[in-house]
């Protein structure tokens, strides 16, 4: 397998301190971007009201990468069901996506509402949300992801 390099674009600042489970909708924090990067990578998108945050969840230990199928959050009254039918942090190249909405753009600092990465995560990558990109269609989901996410946000 071959090892993928990947620029550390930004660190998230501020929010929860330590992962939990749920209630992430309401939480505030900053993404700032690294120093090697010009502020105007970040022209514009104030324009958007939110935008897709690519992270990579680095206090994961290499030694608890699941590869395999699991139990979300190992419920046995869940599925086991791959971990590329699920989002779960412990995943092969432990990378992370969410959308959350802009709060504001100043310098080169990103504030948003509903990360779900703690203080100090690398960000990989940024990209606004444009509804072109979205969805189309019905979506379809297993009863067990609704239940999951019902407090998630």
């Amino acid at each position: 397998m071959s090892r993928l390099e990947l620029d550390v674009v930004a660190r998230v600042r501020g929010g929860r301190a330590e992962a939990t489970d749920d209630d992430w909708g309401t939480v505030e924090a900053e993404i700032v971007l690294d120093p090697a990067f010009p502020v105007s990578a970040l022209a514009g998108l104030d324009q958007f009201s939110h935008a897709l945050i690519v992270f990579h969840f680095d206090m994961i230990d290499p030694e608890a990468i699941v590869v395999g199928a699991r139990r979300p959050r190992g419920r046995a009254d869940w599925p086991e069901v791959g971990i590329f039918a699920q989002r779960g942090s412990p995943r092969p190249n432990r990378l992370g996506v969410t959308t959350v909405e802009i709060l504001g753009v100043e310098g080169g600092v990103v504030r948003v509402r509903g990360l779900d990465a703690i203080d100090g995560t690398p960000v990989v990558d940024i990209k606004p949300v444009m509804s072109g990109f979205e969805p189309r269609g019905v979506l379809r989901e297993p009863d067990w992801a609704r239940e999951i996410m019902k407090d998630y946000w």
